[in-house]
């Protein structure tokens, strides 16, 4: 038997309304050198059931005792793997046909790309989710958030074994942006301009269930970001950067004086240029808008205090109200406003 090209990885766990359709759009993939590697995370429903009456040579179902989460299955799945490139493929999502075939001529005539992902529709509605393409453009984006679909992902097996990278169970569940922001250092990622997947919202989806997990981890890894750049900050400073990076939580009017110091160190800390600098400095400037939205708009309360903080700001910042906005907020401190 030839060696396969590619290792399909699909960790599934209680997904029966699914799983049938899931599986079919990975066989019926108009490139079919791949093995497909199901790794079933001790399912309670007839997910199992329906993965046996599949009879394809291709299918390898390995069946977890006991559960023991998401990450386990991944890292499971990358060690027994023997494809050249590593594709992700979740148990309720639907890849396009041409999928696998446009992943792989796009890895093999991009020798310097280890991982490949594409924009992806929302199932039921008429949303496409469209991504960042080049390497440099994703990585500003994971300032703000992960900007790769996870389940639409094509990686290079050789890189992640020479790097010895594998899923984190520790950030689970947003452990896929963190293996990104990892490889990252290590290779070009890209993003192919097409939709090549099918994405299902539901509730029983394990970042619906964990939100407010993911949310901390997410920040924990925006904060790992920041401590690439040659950055030394004050204790007063680093606390703001925490509160910034997590959408501007609980910043008050002190933060916001901090933060103009902190501001021009942030500029000046990408002396290598591991952000590209044009665009680092427009996510830094909109770090200001975050926090200027969140003191002086974003708010329950209103008092005349409020508007005097911001007239005796303003000239120093580089983003300012306008007049509209500025008058609304002045109108709404005299009344006291409660929201």
């Amino acid at each position: 038997m030839k060696q396969h090209k590619i290792s399909v990885i699909m960790p599934i766990y209680n997904c029966e309304l699914y799983i049938k359709g899931a599986i079919d759009s990975i066989l019926d993939q108009t490139y079919n050198n791949f093995e497909l590697l199901i790794i079933d995370d001790a399912s309670t429903d007839k997910t199992i059931e329906l993965v046996k009456g599949y009879f394809d040579v291709r299918i390898n179902l390995i069946e977890k005792p006991i559960n023991t989460g998401l990450t386990n299955s991944l890292n499971h799945g990358l060690k027994i793997a023997k494809g050249k490139y590593i594709a992700r493929m979740d148990g309720d999502d639907i890849s396009h046909p041409e999928r696998f075939a446009k992943q792989v001529s796009f890895l093999e005539g991009n020798k310097e790309i280890i991982l490949c992902g594409s924009w992806f529709a929302i199932v039921g509605s008429d949303r496409i989710i469209k991504l960042p393409e080049y390497h440099d453009e994703i990585k500003l984006a994971f300032l703000k958030g992960n900007c790769i679909a996870h389940p639409s992902v094509m990686m290079r097996k050789k890189a992640l074994d020479k790097f010895s990278i594998v899923y984190d169970v520790s950030k689970e569940p947003a452990e896929d942006y963190d293996l990104w922001v990892r490889l990252m250092l290590n290779g070009r990622l890209h993003n192919l301009q097409e939709v090549l997947l099918d994405y299902r919202i539901h509730n029983n989806q394990v970042s619906q269930k964990q939100d407010i997990k993911q949310k901390q981890k997410v920040f924990e890894i925006k904060c790992n970001l920041f401590n690439l750049l040659e950055l030394v900050l004050l204790p007063d400073e680093h606390i703001v950067l925490n509160k910034v990076i997590d959408n501007g939580t609980n910043i008050n009017f002190y933060d916001i004086h901090v933060f103009k110091n902190l501001q021009v160190k942030l500029l000046t800390s990408n002396t290598r240029n591991f952000f590209e600098p044009i665009g680092f400095k427009k996510e830094i400037l909109d770090l200001e808008t975050k926090i200027i939205h969140s003191y002086f708009l974003k708010r329950t309360r209103f008092t005349p205090k409020i508007y005097f903080e911001y007239c005796k700001i303003k000239k120093t910042l580089n983003f300012r109200l306008n007049l509209k906005t500025e008058f609304k907020l002045a109108l709404k401190a005299v009344v006291f406003y409660k929201s």
